[in-house]
């Protein structure tokens, strides 16, 4: 049921959020792991695994990793380490998009942005997601959940390498870039 406040009224902690993202990407990797169907189902797989990302990346840059620079004695070298890992990951993404499908490159870059994805996911799920449960209070942890969860409503479908990826411009400017992105994605009939 929507509300004032978001999409839906049930609260989930950030680490709920944050899980779930992780599990639904990569299922979508197991699929294109399989090797099968067309090169146009694999293309519309990849759109889909970006574009989730994509959105999933936004909302940490936005929330998580400022949650960590705040609770954690280390947080700015987490923070800085989980950046740096989601710029890597985002050029890639923006070579994947602009390389056919029937292009030998196109398997390589994939099975190259799920290695590196899986590894991301790891570090997040050992490390910082019980370390960030340990500092934050519950209350804290859904009120994480519920921004991060309104963030990638907003964000970006698309990776834009160049673009701000720390507060206070990636709060700023994802939104709009989301916009023009949702527009272009209805426009060419992406991720229908």
């Amino acid at each position: 049921m929507a509300t004032p406040e978001g999409p839906s009224t049930q609260r989930q902690s950030l680490v709920d959020v944050i899980i779930a993202d992780h599990r639904a990407v990569d299922e979508v990797f197991g699929q294109l792991e399989t090797g099968s169907g067309s090169d146009e189902h694999r293309r519309q797989l990849v759109e889909h695994v970006i574009t989730e990302l994509v959105r999933h990346s936004v909302a940490e840059e936005q929330y998580l990793y400022p949650a960590a620079r705040e609770k954690l004695s280390d947080g700015d070298h987490v923070a800085d380490r989980e950046v740096e890992e989601h710029a890597e990951a985002e050029q890639l993404m923006k070579q994947l998009e602009a390389t056919e499908e029937d292009d030998p490159e196109f398997d390589r870059m994939t099975g190259k942005l799920i290695t590196d994805i899986r590894h991301h996911i790891e570090e997040e799920e050992r490390d910082l997601l019980p370390r960030l449960s340990e500092a934050c209070t519950a209350d804290e942890l859904d009120d994480l959940g519920k921004k991060v969860m309104m963030a990638k409503s907003s964000a970006p479908t698309r990776p834009h390498p160049t673009a701000p990826d720390t507060p206070p411009a990636n709060m700023i400017l994802d939104p709009g870039a989301g916009m023009i992105d949702r527009l272009r994605d209805a426009l060419s009939g992406r991720n229908r």
